[in-house]
């Protein structure tokens, strides 16, 4: 058998890369955005909806607590083939219990193992990308496992979607249709955890407990722990992680709901294979160039220079919503360009927050301090959804986007507080 160095130097990135990154993304997809428009094609209320999607937010909120696991016990390379075989498990779950009685029960719970199986795949992944690739090549695939985690953005929102809406139209139930969705998910878990079990390197370093490290992974932990909450000002960064998407955060769990909604309640009456091309294909692929204008600009003039034009982009947009409320337009091209807008300002505007968690987590605990501003993240997006639904039942969905509008006021008070070095995000020039 071949020693773990030669077996990693024979697997070039191309190989693995791009596939474990696009299977990052999909069980995430299906946990934010599947299950929330199945369960708007079933029935399930918008305070249901909201309140119940939003904790399954829970599990990214809280892996960096279980994080050093990964470390402590197996491979990462073990983890992430066994993980992705978890995940193509509770896919078929997921297919075995949409057409059971207790369905909304039942799916709620497989789903939450989906969370949690997908956010302990997040730390395999992203650790095991350190370990078998160098420095330079770290750099040079960074955007290729971002493109390809948009990719399955765009194959979730949009193409999965799509496709339950045609099995749906085909087949006459909208049952069958999931049942279909999820069980072709399934089988390319399957395939995918196959795949890499074969495919991945094996890394020297990608070792097991004690072989790996000196000292336990849980040795000075808290210590970590803690000296991220000694940060100087720290009030004000947990501030700007929790309250930035404070408005987007509602918008989220109810924009797919209202443009699924009948138009007598007030939404805009959609198909699901509408939403899936419109909202789920073109607003993806607008969200990803307005986040790399904005990662672009970011490295030219600098984070501080342009945080005011972000925070804007991230908000104004929003405006759309109250129009198509307002309005309801019966011109599909129209929404969509309305949606692409909006989509368009969020990717711009979402830049400033990862470029400010990145400086939030500058110091010698880089990478665990990161991996904590992502958990806060993920709880910036639970809380606020979790009652989102119910007060747009209350509102009406006029109401409630103009709502949307005044929650920006926090957001605008976080990013008012917070202190930016004056080049921080742009680049080095000679």
């Amino acid at each position: 058998m071949d020693a773990p160095e030669t077996i990693s130097n024979r697997r070039h990135p191309w190989r693995w890369v791009p596939t474990l990154y696009f299977a990052q993304g999909i069980p995430y997809v299906a946990v934010m955005t599947l299950a929330v428009v199945m369960y708007k094609n079933f029935g399930i209320s918008n305070t249901d909806i909201a309140l119940y999607t939003s904790w399954l937010y829970l599990p990214w909120v809280i892996k960096p607590l279980w994080a050093p696991l990964i470390d402590l016990w197996r491979t990462k390379r073990w983890w992430i083939t066994t993980l992705q075989f978890l995940i193509g498990t509770a896919f078929a779950l997921i297919a075995l219990t949409v057409s059971a009685p207790f369905f909304f029960q039942a799916t709620l719970a497989v789903f939450w193992l989906l969370a949690f199986s997908s956010a302990t795949h997040d730390i395999a992944a992203d650790g095991f990308y350190l370990l078998a690739l160098d420095k330079p090549r770290q750099a040079a695939f960074v955007g290729v496992r971002s493109t390809f985690y948009r990719i399955a953005m765009i194959a979730g929102q949009g193409g999965l979607v799509f496709l339950a809406g045609a099995w749906a139209e085909r087949t006459g139930s909208m049952t069958q249709a999931w049942t279909g969705v999820f069980a072709v998910l399934a089988g390319f878990f399957g395939v995918m955890a196959i795949f890499h079990w074969r495919a991945l390197p094996r890394p020297a370093d990608d070792r097991t407990g004690a072989a790996a490290t000196a000292t336990s992974p849980w040795a000075g932990w808290w210590t970590v722990f803690a000296a991220f909450f000694r940060r100087p000002g720290i009030a004000v960064i947990l501030g700007f992680l929790l309250f930035y998407r404070f408005a987007e955060a509602q918008l989220l769990k109810l924009a797919t709901p209202f443009l699924l909604d009948e138009r007598a309640v007030g939404g805009l009456g959609l198909s699901t294979k509408q939403v899936g091309v419109i909202y789920g294909t073109f607003g993806v692929v607008a969200l990803t160039i307005g986040g790399l204008a904005g990662g672009y600009l970011v490295s030219r003039y600098g984070l501080r220079r342009l945080l005011w034009w972000m925070v804007g982009a991230m908000h104004v947009p929003n405006l759309v919503f109250v129009a198509l409320a307002m309005t309801q337009p019966e011109n599909s091209v129209m929404i969509g360009g309305a949606l692409v807008l909006e989509q368009l300002g969020y990717g711009f505007g979402f830049t400033a927050y990862l470029v400010y968690m990145m400086m939030a987590a500058e110091g010698s605990h880089k990478t665990a301090h990161y991996a904590l501003c992502t958990g806060f993240m993920a709880l910036g997006m639970m809380l606020p959804g979790m009652g989102a639904g119910w007060l747009q039942e209350q509102l009406g969905y006029e109401n409630f986007f103009i709502w949307i509008m005044i929650s920006a006021i926090p957001s605008l008070g976080a990013a008012a507080l917070i202190k930016i070095d004056d080049s921080f995000g742009q680049a080095k020039t000679a």
